[in-house]
């Protein structure tokens, strides 16, 4: 006689941004150049960064796709007379929540959003940490 499987419940094992969050994310620093900023992405792995100012504080995000709207944009003659800067191509939007935002919230936002990661901001708004989706998959366990 067949069986029929049972489903299994997961449970999320976090109850703040806090306890999802990867700690001290790489950003880059808003007057990086765009060569060195697409060649740090492209040896870590990355898709996007977080852009900061001089006080730490996320200004803006550098994704693969502003990346390739910038090329698509730009000419030869530009190309050469001066570097490009991660300010002027970043996406000046920055979806954050704070360490003791609960986990459903950040989760909620995440899918209302629809992004993949939001930055976790300290009381001065500096930068402390990244939720990914992979984040919250690694926090949920079998009940």
């Amino acid at each position: 006689m067949p069986t029929t499987p049972t489903a299994v419940r997961m449970v999320l094992e976090a109850a703040t941004a806090a306890e999802l969050m990867s700690p001290g994310p790489i950003s880059v620093h808003r007057d990086a150049t765009l060569t060195e900023t697409v060649a740090l992405m492209a040896a870590k792995g990355f898709s996007a960064a977080p852009v900061i100012d001089d006080a730490g504080r996320p200004v803006g995000v550098l994704s693969r796709s502003d990346v390739l709207v910038h090329h698509g944009e730009s000419t030869p003659t530009t190309a050469q007379q001066a570097p490009t800067h991660v300010a002027d191509v970043m996406t000046p939007a920055v979806f954050s929540v704070t360490p003791q935002t609960p986990a459903a919230k950040v989760i909620e936002q995440l899918v209302q959003l629809n992004v993949h990661q939001l930055y976790v901001v300290d009381d001065n708004q500096v930068l402390v940490g990244v939720v990914t989706a992979h984040d919250v998959l690694r926090r949920l366990h079998p009940r």
